[in-house]
């Protein structure tokens, strides 16, 4: 049985990691995970028991202590608590608001990392995040890190309805002491600054493309 691919996409926020891994998977036929929603799972969690997201012990027991399972449906991998999964509640402000805090926890990024590389289960994967190459997948051949200007960043945010100081935001994911942010050695690193979705996921698939079939067969 063949080994499963992992195609790593990450980079900064509002860098465009969703919506080119969403294409990616699309144009591949692989499963799609979105680990920044798994930890806005944890984090609507915490919220919704009253679970103090400052508070580190805390929070890292609450990993020790939930009921989760990996799920996938329609090529995507979900993170069920109670066999439910709160589609809308983690995409709240609140929830937004309270992720940084619980991802710094090295606690928790040692059990995501984990249940994050338990998802090749479900096959050939396109993963975003923020650590996927470095971290979870390092040995993957297909590593991409996605960024673009702090304007047209901001840009992209307030088109979302979103105020966010993505300066502050970067600087304490790169300053993290679990998984910081960085660009994962290997990565092929694309600012798409000027670039539509559309170019950005051609590029990625391109150089997907041309390297696949050594890929595989080494699997």
């Amino acid at each position: 049985m063949s080994k499963p691919i992992v195609i790593a996409i990450d980079g900064t926020s509002a860098s465009g990691k969703s919506t080119n891994s969403k294409m990616v998977a699309k144009a591949l036929g692989y499963v799609y995970v979105d680990t920044g929603a798994m930890y806005r799972t944890l984090a609507w969690y915490c919220l919704k028991n009253g679970i103090d997201v400052h508070d580190a012990k805390a929070v890292a027991a609450t990993c020790r202590k939930w009921h989760v399972k990996l799920d996938c449906v329609e090529q995507k991998v979900r993170l069920l608590v109670d066999d439910y999964y709160p589609e809308k509640e983690i995409r709240t402000a609140e929830t937004s608001a309270a992720v940084p805090h619980v991802a710094a926890v090295p606690k928790v990024r040692e059990w995501m990392k984990k249940e994050q590389r338990e998802c090749v289960q479900f096959g050939n994967l396109v993963m975003e995040g923020r650590d996927i190459g470095s971290h979870i997948f390092p040995e993957t051949e297909f590593k991409f890190y996605l960024d673009a200007s702090l304007d047209e960043r901001s840009r992209r945010r307030a088109s979302e309805g979103v105020q966010e100081n993505l300066a502050a935001r970067d600087q304490r994911d790169s300053q993290r002491a679990a998984a910081p942010l960085m660009i994962p050695l290997g990565a092929k690193v694309i600012n798409n600054s000027g670039l539509s979705a559309e170019e950005t996921s051609a590029l990625i698939l391109a150089e997907i493309r041309k390297r696949l079939p050594e890929a595989e067969n080494k699997v």
